[in-house]
């Protein structure tokens, strides 16, 4: 009687083990992204002093401005956009209408499509699905209730470090932005050494099968991811040529 009691309460937790895991492979993301403008600013040595100066007054009392964002996500899917249409500060002051951006990855078929709008065009980056190339760190932290490993990689066309902390118990490639790829849901990501930090402030897990999928758009113009990063780094070159901020127009 004692064996078959044992038995059944293995049995019973390997069951609610699997649920568990099961239960924490999909469900919805909200991340803060911040922009700190002065840091960024500080890195752009082809603007004149008094563009600096200029900079410095206009964000001297908001130095960061912060998006909502959110990511839904499975282990065969994930999509990252705003939280809604329009954006608002943190004090409620002013509102913007938030660009269209919808960044969908499809891992089970190895498949990407993206919608973004952009120098005065939306575009449908439409390919097959391109990671990028991890290096996995040692560092432990957690982050929104979750012990998180970091890892890095670059971004070749806008010369940027990017740091990723992701959680190794929701097994799950998705992340925010256009990065992915690792053993693990990414809670937090580092551009350029704090010049931009998306940080995760809420996470559920739900079924979320019914509404992930990519976003339709009626007016816009196909690309390829090659076409497209030909595009970012021809415009990036053009700005700096004539000492003008290329992150007003793209995504930083």
């Amino acid at each position: 009687m004692r064996k078959q009691l044992i038995s059944f309460l293995i049995s019973l937790l390997l069951s609610y083990t699997s649920q568990a895991q099961v239960g924490q492979s999909e469900g919805v993301v909200s991340y803060r992204r911040t922009t700190y403008w002065p840091k960024v600013y500080a890195r752009m040595t082809y603007l004149s002093q008094e563009q600096k100066d200029r900079a410095a007054n206009t964000w001297k009392n908001d130095s960061d401005f912060k998006e909502k964002m959110t990511l839904v996500f499975s282990p065969v899917a994930s999509l990252y956009s705003h939280e809604s249409e329009t954006g608002e500060s943190e004090d409620g002051r002013w509102t913007w209408r938030n660009k269209e951006l919808f960044l969908y990855r499809n891992f089970e078929q190895e498949k990407q499509t993206d919608v973004e709008e952009m120098l005065g065009k939306t575009y449908v980056v439409a390919d097959s699905l391109k990671l990028p190339v991890w290096r996995i760190g040692n560092e432990i932290r957690e982050i929104a209730g979750h012990l998180c490993t970091n890892a890095t990689t670059t971004d070749p066309i806008k010369n940027q470090t990017i740091m990723a902390w992701f959680a190794q118990d929701i097994p799950v490639p998705a992340g925010p932005e256009r990065y992915c790829g690792l053993p693990g849901l990414i809670l937090e990501l580092d551009i350029n050494q704090g010049d931009v930090v998306i940080e995760a402030t809420a996470l559920v897990f739900k079924p979320v099968a019914d509404t992930l999928k990519p976003h339709a758009v009626k007016k816009a113009k196909t690309i390829s991811t090659e076409a497209y990063d030909t595009l970012l780094k021809t415009y990036i070159a053009d700005q700096i040529k004539a000492q003008q901020n290329p992150y007003w127009e793209i995504r930083y």
